[in-house]
């Protein structure tokens, strides 16, 4: 059985994801009565109002709490957890240090997805104890490879991991209203250009997915004395890679002071 602690946003779309695949034994908690009632409705799942449920009917643990929950969490369900279980933690900025600190299993895992699991398509990323077996592993990648992509790294790049992909489709949509902010102010309709930028998106990052390096796609769009051409030379000009990198750094700084949160 795997069993979520938190129904949330990125809990839905994990179950979401697994029922797709196939699986269905699944049981979350989540204190809201309405939550609980929609999850079971639209997903056919067990739900408990009781974290500690879910440890007792669960060999596999995501914790989906938000940071700010989670030192709660885990002391609310510390007397319960056992060798048996696995516990995959979501929250960002959170280390395996600290969750060891309370839980009495080895068997620990970070996890950092991201938003566009709702759609099956967000980046994850695994920090595991390199004493844990495939046999071990293997179930947790399968839960986020339902909503996308999986890579395992080391956990000290856990931090940098949330500023960019954690946090980057705020920071890609942020870029995205911006476009339509201006490009409404130069004649669009907003609905006109939302559409325009919103598809640009897609199909670049299908040309990136493809495997087609960025300086290639540009290059291939960029013409001698044209459009983008004219365009790129104000990017170029101006302080947009100082804008990008003090934005990852203070994100990365956050998830840091998160990281050294104590009980």
């Amino acid at each position: 059985m795997i069993g979520f602690i938190g129904g949330g946003n990125m809990a839905e779309a994990l179950i979401r994801g697994l029922i797709k695949d196939g699986k269905r034994n699944i049981i979350v908690s989540d204190p809201i009565d309405e939550r609980r009632r929609y999850l079971e409705k639209c997903y056919g799942i067990k739900t408990s109002s009781s974290n500690i449920d879910i440890v007792k009917n669960s060999s596999i643990i995501v914790i989906a709490v938000k940071p700010q929950n989670i030192l709660e969490v885990l002391q609310e369900i510390k007397d319960y957890v056992n060798e048996k279980h696995t516990v995959v933690s979501i929250a960002a900025g959170i280390p395996l240090n600290l969750i060891k600190n309370y839980l009495k299993t080895d068997k620990l895992i970070r996890a950092m997805p991201n938003l566009a699991a709702i759609v099956g398509e967000s980046m994850t990323v695994l920090a595991i104890c390199e004493c844990l077996e495939m046999k071990i592993v293997a179930p947790v990648r399968d839960i986020f490879m339902s909503v996308g992509k999986v890579i395992t790294l080391p956990e000290h790049y856990m931090n940098l991991v949330t500023a960019l992909s954690g946090s980057g489709p705020g920071f890609l949509c942020y870029i995205v209203e911006q476009f339509i902010d201006v490009a409404t102010e130069l004649g669009f309709a907003e609905d006109i250009a939302k559409e325009l930028i919103t598809q640009t998106f897609i199909g670049t990052a299908k040309l990136l997915d493809s495997g087609i390096p960025p300086d290639k796609i540009r290059q291939k769009v960029t013409s001698p004395g044209g459009t983008t051409e004219a365009g790129l030379r104000i990017l170029s000009g101006s302080n947009l890679r100082e804008i990008l990198l003090k934005t990852l750094q203070e994100a990365t700084k956050r998830a840091q002071e998160l990281s050294k949160r104590e009980d």
